[in-house]
């Protein structure tokens, strides 16, 4: 069970990863309310859910 959460876990983040590096790149504009989200947070986001992804798959092959 708990190998089954890291790997679900590892790739729901790659997933965030993927669509955050995308909306960086593309430059598309996120709104939230009345503010708007800067591009700069989506790469903070990138690198964030990627080292998350990172964890959960590793931590997933020790769990073995």
């Amino acid at each position: 069970m708990k190998n089954s959460y890291l790997v679900i876990s590892g790739v729901i983040f790659g997933v965030v990863a993927v669509v955050q590096g995308l909306r960086a790149y593309n430059q598309w504009p996120v709104q939230i309310g009345t503010e708007f989200v800067p591009v700069w947070a989506s790469w903070v986001a990138v690198v964030v859910a990627g080292i998350l992804c990172i964890w959960g798959l590793i931590a997933s092959r020790k769990a073995i």
